[in-house]
């Protein structure tokens, strides 16, 4: 059915950057469209046998107040698939946002906002507030596929191989745009993968080389540090440091070889105030920092939770171990924290802690899980914070944890990734005993 075309009137919107609309009693879910549009959706996926089609809005007929023209020539159908929302306004995406968080909490967890002590909102990243037609330049790091006919750098299409080349990404940071990628040609590279430090200079680029492959002389228009992952996913110095330097939280944050660091500059900072201010850490307590990466949530902690305090940080990814330890040397040679290596679900059982103070939770976007839920519920911690980047899974673990003995006290959503659907939010929970 790929390529048939319906009049349609756009419904709400759905998790994933798309709205939902019906022809003849079967779901269309429609990118480019808006809820209360009228619109001529082309269908992009699906078969007559479908539950359900995909599409884009390929003509609007009917436009809602909020649309605006995308400012990025390349946002649009059949375009690059980064952007979702580059043809609604900012605030009108924030709602969309909300209305994202509001259902997911409502049909997976059985909450109101009210309920989820979340005031409805989303709230924008400091210093995205901007004049009309103007896009923040937040992404720090930025992963271009090469079209392998012409070696040039672009993004790829919505749910597609395809690269679509690109002179500029608007919302790449100024960091990576003065490397000048998508100008320069990359023989025998399937991915670039640009990287511009948050509160230093540091700038690096990651090359896969397609198999069989060689590496060309990079030379870019700024000093980058050069890394290549090899055919099993290492990663290998070529030129410069195998790491950058992020700042955040009062400490500089070495992060290597690519590893895990937010996108947007003012997230950690953003996201580890939420979590100090939920949490609200007093002397002496113990805390886990749990996937904790290399260390930010951890650090924050300790410094709050004085001498007497301990933090206990466990994260899967050796090298982030690595990182978190130098990060955090003087905190761990004054046996303030401590950072395992393993996986969080088995790893923390193995700890022999039965309870602690408080918790910090930062989950892949699948989330934790019923089995994890139950056991940090175990622990009797009087806060945990949440930290999720998909709302469908905080809602799925919030059910859980209810179950578990455990509430939601506080929500906030923050718009750490604009135009594009994601968000992030931080849940803050207490023993529902505590009521």
């Amino acid at each position: 059915m790929v390529g048939e075309r319906y009049e349609v009137e756009v419904g709400p919107v759905a998790h994933g950057g798309h709205c939902v609309a019906r022809h003849e009693g079967r779901v269309l879910f429609v990118r480019h469209a808006l809820p209360g549009e009228r619109v001529v959706a082309e269908v992009t996926d699906g078969t007559a046998s479908s539950k359900f089609l995909r599409a884009d809005a390929v003509e609007v007929l009917e436009p809602a107040k909020e649309r605006v023209t995308p400012p990025c020539p390349y946002a649009g159908p059949g375009l690059c698939g980064g952007c979702d929302w580059q043809h609604a306004t900012p605030g009108a995406q924030r709602k969309l946002k909300a209305a994202v968080l509001t259902e997911q909490l409502r049909k997976l967890a059985g909450l109101t906002p009210e309920q989820a002590g979340w005031d409805g909102s989303v709230e924008p990243a400091p210093g995205d507030k901007l004049p009309a037609g103007e896009v923040p330049a937040w992404r720090t790091r930025v992963q271009y596929a090469v079209d392998q006919v012409t070696g040039r750098a672009g993004l790829r299409r919505h749910r597609s191989h395809e690269v679509v080349p690109v002179e500029r990404c608007l919302i790449a940071a100024p960091g990576v745009q003065e490397l000048g990628i998508e100008q320069r040609d990359w023989p025998q590279i399937a991915t670039v993968e640009a990287i511009s430090a948050t509160g230093s200079s540091d700038r690096a680029v990651i090359l896969t080389p397609v198999e069989g492959g060689r590496l060309p002389i990079v030379e870019l228009d700024r000093p980058v540090s050069v890394q290549r992952i090899d055919d099993h996913g290492g990663v290998h110095r070529v030129h410069g440091r195998n790491f950058v330097r992020e700042r955040a939280a009062g400490r500089t944050w070495r992060v290597s070889d690519g590893g895990f660091w937010q996108i947007h500059p003012a997230a950690a900072e953003t996201l580890v105030g939420a979590v100090l201010a939920g949490l609200a850490p007093r002397e002496g307590e113990n805390a886990l920092d749990l996937y904790c990466g290399v260390g930010l949530f951890a650090g924050a902690l300790a410094d709050r939770m004085g001498e007497g305090g301990a933090v206990l940080g466990i994260e899967s990814g050796k090298q982030a171990v690595a990182d978190a330890r130098h990060n955090l040397s003087d905190l761990i040679e004054e046996k303030r924290v401590r950072i395992e290596v393993g996986q969080v679900e088995k790893l923390l059982p193995r700890t022999g802690i039965s309870e602690t103070d408080l918790i910090v939770l930062d989950p892949p976007r699948s989330g934790a899980g019923r089995e994890l839920v139950a056991h940090l519920a175990s622990l009797g911690a009087r806060r945990i914070a949440y930290v999720a980047c998909d709302p469908a899974a905080l809602s799925r673990d919030l059910g859980f944890f209810a179950t578990a003995g455990y509430r939601p006290v506080s929500l906030r959503a923050f718009d750490l990734f604009p135009m594009t659907h994601h968000f992030e939010c931080v849940a803050i929970l207490e023993p529902a005993s505590g009521e």
